[in-house]
């Protein structure tokens, strides 16, 4: 379980300051630059005016007050006061360009256009394997060991699953799967119970969220069986519960109301040993990488995160959509500011208003509370070189590599689509890890410049955007993207990190975060609690 440094490059950074766009007007420090320190950076050289901190910006030229600060090649926002080249920039002479709603025309980029042109030509006859060819996947050269369930689907784990209606009973789901465990598990990886502080005194939306995050765990292939147990008196009865979870195999997801039983004990137990047994039936076989679906985060992001690793799990994402799989892109704040990319990689004028309503509703949330829509970067972010929510944004949306956009999932939704999903999910790390988990994805992929140990119920990879944390935090960190900066290149380091989740998926590989407790669920809360 130890980071994965196979090869890694030995040299040096290869430059202590590192433009990202021919049209930016600041650099990055790769390294602490002390004041006085002359750069070149791309035939312009600056001597920095005063301490820049690793993963900070430099004016690369005199920038007059109100102009904006141009980065990815993109406005991040503008110039408080003027600003000298050489001057440290960041949140002492920079503001956010962000503010009220906004309105968007569809542009679509020539890839979409493109893909329209090729759909639009082929013939009703088309195979699925045509389309796929047209809409730019291909038969998957990559598998891993997997779980194929009775459903088609597939999962990456073999668990058994306990989760509760209702708080009121996660101390009853804990003693069961301590006591579970001594049932036969020869091909089970585990028994896990999710506990969390809702299901009753909730009213409308809040408890509609509830349910569909609930549903949605029932539904993850990671779990190959599930208990389900309820209190009886709560707001989110069982059966509502089953209304929204809709077609299950009764003979993988079994139901108890403790109040309906004599002891909620015992008949747990009964109930898990048949579990357990169908769970164990289950042995891992070869499946292409089309069967999955990775879900997409970031967090304590730094100045580096949208030059390694966020690129790094876009190129990942690229390839697991090219052979035919599913990524899941959330944390909706952070594409404020970065919106358009996505808009216009819509794969029609149907997905784009569905992106449009996302970016907007999420900003009016905002604005009912009295809050600012650039509430954000978080002091860590700061702390590691984010100034404003778009130089954080532009980074985070490089996660979604440059795939179509072909869905847009509302909070606690599944997947529907193969391809990239976008996801309604705030940027709160737990919150949106277990709204991944529930919308099907068996993995996620977050990274991060400062460090977390959060574990989500499913396998969540930590990847480092520089190679001082990765080094740092060997207990957390599983994969580095560091070394992007020290003169390995994109496609070698893809190549190691494609291995790499394929592992994790074959369960050749297991991740820090699986040795946590992964069995506290964050589920969004916005109204009253009764």
């Amino acid at each position: 379980m130890a980071v994965n440094d196979t090869n890694l490059p030995t040299e040096e950074v290869i430059t202590k300051a590192l433009r990202i766009h021919g049209s930016d007007n600041v650099a990055v420090a790769v390294v602490p630059l002390a004041k006085g320190t002359e750069l070149t950076v791309q035939g312009i050289t600056v001597i920095t005016a005063a301490d820049i901190p690793m993963g900070h910006k430099i004016a690369l030229q005199d920038i007059p007050e109100g102009v904006n600060i141009v980065k990815y090649g993109y406005p991040i926002g503008r110039a408080k006061t003027a600003i000298k080249a050489g001057d440290w920039v960041h949140s002492h002479n920079v503001q956010s360009n962000l503010g009220e709603l906004l309105n968007y025309t569809y542009e679509p980029v020539a890839k979409v256009t493109e893909s329209a042109e090729n759909i639009g030509a082929s013939n009703d006859t088309a195979t699925n394997g045509a389309m796929a060819e047209v809409m730019g996947t291909k038969e998957s050269t990559y598998t891993f060991e997997g779980y194929k369930r009775d459903d088609g689907s597939v999962g990456i784990r073999n668990e058994v699953w306990i989760i509760p209606t209702v708080g009121c009973v996660n101390g009853i789901v804990k003693t069961l799967e301590r006591m579970a465990k001594e049932f036969p598990q020869e091909n089970v990886d585990g028994i896990y119970a999710y506990a969390h502080p809702h299901g009753c005194s909730q009213l409308g939306d809040d408890q509609l969220h509830t349910q569909r995050i609930l549903s949605g765990l029932v539904h993850n292939p990671n779990a190959g069986a599930v208990l389900v147990v309820g209190l009886g008196c709560e707001n989110n009865q069982i059966s509502l519960l089953k209304e929204v979870i809709g077609d299950y195999d009764p003979d993988r997801v079994k139901f108890m109301t403790c109040q309906a039983v004599e002891d909620e004990i015992e008949t747990g137990m009964e109930l898990l040993e048949d579990l357990v047994a169908y769970a164990n039936r289950f042995t891992r076989t070869t499946c292409p990488a089309s069967a999955l679906t990775i879900g997409l985060k970031c967090g304590g992001s730094d100045g580096f995160s949208g030059i390694t690793a966020n690129p790094l799990v876009g190129d990942l994402s690229n390839r697991i959509i090219e052979a035919g799989g599913t990524s899941i892109l959330t944390e909706v704040p952070e594409m404020f500011g970065a919106e358009t990319i996505l808009m216009n990689r819509c794969r029609n004028q149907e997905v784009f208003e569905k992106t449009v309503q996302l970016i907007n509703n999420f900003k009016t949330y905002f604005k009912s509370y009295g809050e600012e829509i650039d509430e954000n970067p978080s002091p860590g972010n700061k702390a590691g070189g984010i100034t404003t929510l778009e130089d954080k944004s532009l980074g985070c949306v490089q996660k979604a590599g440059d795939a179509i956009v072909e869905d847009v999932l509302a909070y606690g939704e599944r997947v529907h689509h193969k391809g990239l999903n976008l996801l309604q999910a705030p940027g709160n790390d737990l919150v949106a890890a277990n709204a991944l988990a529930a919308a099907g994805a068996q993995l996620v992929l977050f990274t991060t410049g400062r460090g977390t140990p959060f574990a989500s119920p499913v396998p969540t990879v930590k990847i480092a955007s520089n190679s001082k944390l990765a080094n740092f935090k060997k207990n957390w960190i599983d994969f580095n993207a560091g070394t992007l900066l020290t003169g390995e290149t994109m496609e070698s380091l893809g190549d190691r990190f494609l291995q790499y989740i394929l592992d994790v998926a074959s369960g050749r590989t297991h991740v820090r975060a699986e040795a946590l407790d992964k069995s506290e669920l964050a589920i969004f809360k916005d109204g009253v609690t009764l």
